[in-house]
């Protein structure tokens, strides 16, 4: 089992997590953007040649946590993953991944987009 599904399968909501502690600069990331609802930053474990973190400031447990009032924030998200592939020079394409749950990978419980780009996606991903 690869280590970030070892991690998904005991990892548990509650409490602070790494994002929140790179959010308040505790920890140091390498940003590309930061506005008043999210900060995007590299991955320091990247799955692929362009791997960028997309995360709220709000500390959202994951998408099926997500309530109808977050809507707006999911939005940003997403346009903020955008630009940050069209930054990152993703042109060709380029991946974006949400994981909920243990089964879906999810070893933080803070939710977060992974922009994946730089190399030829392959299908099925998982």
């Amino acid at each position: 089992m690869a280590d970030e599904t070892a991690r998904a399968q005991v990892a548990q909501p509650g409490g602070d997590t790494i994002f929140g502690k790179i959010i308040r600069k505790e920890i140091p990331a390498d940003f590309i953007h930061e506005d008043d609802l999210c900060v995007a930053f590299r991955d320091v474990s990247p799955q692929a040649p362009t791997h960028i973190l997309v995360v709220p400031r709000k500390p959202v447990v994951g998408l099926s946590k997500a309530e109808d009032g977050d809507a707006a924030l999911l939005g940003h998200l997403l346009i903020v993953a955008k630009k940050c592939a069209e930054k990152a020079g993703l042109a060709d394409g380029y991946r974006i991944v949400i994981n909920d749950g243990p089964n879906g990978g999810q070893s933080v419980y803070h939710i977060h987009i992974h922009v994946l780009g730089g190399r030829q996606m392959q299908w099925p991903p998982g």
